[in-house]
């Protein structure tokens, strides 16, 4: 059995791999503004009408597909079932007291065969406990609401980039335009040191802006589960663009008076996708760690990361990103099984950095007047649909039931066999996930993937509204997603998470959570303040 399963899960990637190639072969390099949603493509649909009136009116192809996969799915189960009744019927044909004469007598000629197959299953036993996974669960987590004066709508900052005066007329212009197209809203954050005229970018205004999103979600997150900071035993921070000496980690562990011997790190440079990264991490520090606590931070710093240039590329992370940030509580206690929201389930990662375009195409450097700031290049939606097929090629084997990777192997055989141009089936990823926490990084972003994994407007709203509400918060904006998801009330038990995000690198990770209860919104939530007003009608 055990020599199998390699062999099929390999069968299954195959499989999956295929579907993903049909699923994404519509991502192709479009030009830069469609990662923030400044053009947009129209497809064309043909609908051929079937001669089958009666059926199609009388049963619903959706019902149909859901029995199929719920047939698939319970198989065993459903063979299983005359097994059982035959061996029940046989057992009565021979009394209990019967039955354990015989096997006391069996017991009584084979001794040695029961002590060793004792020991075998004793130490067996013993093995498998000591090796098997440690469980990891999401005790809680806190995302940062910055104050009300900090919130800057269109107007003021068009004004401030204006009164900056390093910005042409066709800058001004084309920040407009992106803004106006971008899908954000008119209560997004900037931080103080961007409120001022001039801008203030210095290392201390960065610092500044470091503590207070840092600190704001830890406070949160330790006064909300009742943790110690002392009780600490491993700490992540991710913050792409702002690394000072000491880190961001040494902040935190001078501000809360963490233990000597904590395991922490500091992660740099590695995108929006870091959050995910840093969720691994912390997942395999657990693994070797026993009974203590994990608290990953995930943020970016705006501060010191502006850029004051006119060259196009560069200009579009002004208008997109947005402060933000999230600390998130991990534990491997059994104990905390129980209070727990979520237990991790699967993380898959993606790293497309050995391609050139892939590494380059989201890029810190210098403009030819010297001034810095981060370029999008005009490839980074294909780049970012490759990625995206090579992760959930890996991810679908993990999730995907059974009923979906037999369909589309079925229609792949047919194909192989008539040669016919049989259009190959697009597993159904909503059959694996209830909720869907899509980084985001721009309403292109979220458009596309809407399209191409066929979700519904229901599934990709948490995505919109966060960008909508908040910006790109980088790292931190899966987190946003899914306490509006939870606002809502939409969190049952059983339910599965799945959160993507895309990263400099060029990089695609992905994190399944699976909720151990049912989630109720939480008062220190973010949207606790205007969940109600949600979601609002966009302008596409």
């Amino acid at each position: 059995m055990y020599t199998t399963l390699p062999i099929l899960h390999t069968f299954s990637t195959i499989i999956i791999y295929k579907s993903c190639h049909t699923l994404l072969t519509s991502l192709k390099p479009q030009p830069l503004t469609m990662a923030t949603g400044e053009l947009t493509t129209t497809t064309t649909v043909q609908i051929h009408h079937r001669r089958l009136p009666d059926f199609l009116q009388t049963i619903n192809l959706k019902h149909v597909k859901l029995g199929y996969h719920y047939l698939i799915s319970h198989i065993l189960t459903l063979c299983s079932i005359p097994i059982i009744i035959i061996t029940i019927m046989e057992s009565y044909d021979m009394s209990l007291n019967d039955q354990l004469h015989d096997l006391w007598q069996d017991l009584q000629y084979n001794v040695v065969s029961v002590v060793i197959c004792s020991a075998v299953l004793v130490f067996g036993s013993t093995v498998y406990i000591m090796r098997r996974p440690k469980h990891v669960y999401l005790v809680d987590y806190a995302c940062y609401g910055p104050p009300n004066e900090l919130k800057v709508p269109y107007e003021r900052f068009m004004k401030h980039s204006r009164l900056t005066g390093d910005f042409d007329e066709s800058s001004l212009e084309f920040q407009r335009k992106i803004l106006e197209r971008s899908g954000l809203g008119q209560e997004t954050y900037f931080p103080e040191a961007m409120h001022t005229i001039p801008p203030t970018p210095s290392m201390a205004a960065a610092r500044v802006e470091a503590q207070q999103v840092m600190f704001g979600a830890l406070d949160t997150l330790f006064s909300t589960t009742g943790i110690k900071p002392k009780d600490i035993g491993i700490l992540v921070v991710n913050c792409s663009l702002f690394n000072p000496t000491p880190s961001l980690s040494s902040m935190i562990v001078n501000k809360y008076k963490l233990r000597g011997n904590i395991k922490s790190f500091n992660l740099g440079g590695m995108g929006c996708s870091a959050g995910v990264i840093a969720i691994d991490l912390a997942k395999d520090m657990l693994q070797v760690q026993r009974n203590t606590y994990a608290v990953v931070v995930s943020t970016e710093n705006i501060t010191q990361n502006w850029y004051f240039g006119n060259k196009k590329s560069m200009l579009i992370p002004n208008c997109l990103f947005r402060v933000g940030g999230s600390a998130v509580l991990l534990s491997n206690k059994s104990v905390d099984r129980s209070r727990a929201k979520y237990q991790l389930v699967h993380v898959v990662r993606t790293h497309r950095g050995s391609d050139d375009k892939a590494f380059r195409c989201v890029y810190q450097e210098q403009d030819d007047n010297g001034k810095t700031g981060v370029s999008l290049s005009k490839d980074l939606m294909a780049i970012a649909g490759g990625a995206l097929k090579t992760n959930i090629t890996t991810l679908g084997p993990l999730v995907l039931p059974i009923s979906e990777q037999l369909l589309f192997f079925c229609t792949l055989i047919a194909k192989k066999l008539f040669k016919k141009s049989i259009k190959p089936y697009i597993p159904d990823f909503k059959l694996a996930f209830d909720h869907f926490c899509i980084h985001a990084g721009g309403r292109g972003v979220i458009d596309e993937l809407e399209k191409n994994l066929q979700l519904s407007p229901t599934h990709v709203e948490a995505s919109r509204m966060t960008l909508h509400r908040f910006g790109n918060t980088s790292s931190s904006s899966i987190w946003y997603e899914l306490a509006y998801i939870e606002g809502k009330e939409r969190v049952r038990k059983g339910h599965r998470v799945w959160q993507i995000a895309f990263g400099s690198g060029f990089k695609c990770n992905s994190a399944v959570w699976k909720a151990l209860r049912t989630v109720k919104p939480a008062a220190h939530s973010p949207w606790s303040d205007c969940i109600d007003k949600y979601p609002v009608e966009l302008v596409m």
